[in-house]
């Protein structure tokens, strides 16, 4: 079981949140999170986003274009 000091340090965002960090529209994100590309958590009925887990998704979908 995890220890609940290790939740403090996860920042959760919310899907506008998201889209304004990434520069995408709100149903970008939302198609990344129902196609399992960006995990996500259910809280009622939004969705909340790890700012680790944005991290990483744009650290595996960089490319280097020059």
């Amino acid at each position: 079981m995890a220890n609940p000091s290790d939740r403090a340090d996860v920042k959760f965002l919310t899907i506008a949140e998201v889209a304004a960090m990434m520069r995408v529209s709100k149903m970008t994100v939302y198609r990344l999170v129902h196609n399992g590309e960006l995990p996500a958590v259910r809280v009622g009925r939004s969705f909340r986003v790890t700012e680790d887990d944005v991290d990483e998704y744009l650290r595996k979908s960089f490319f280097n274009a020059g």
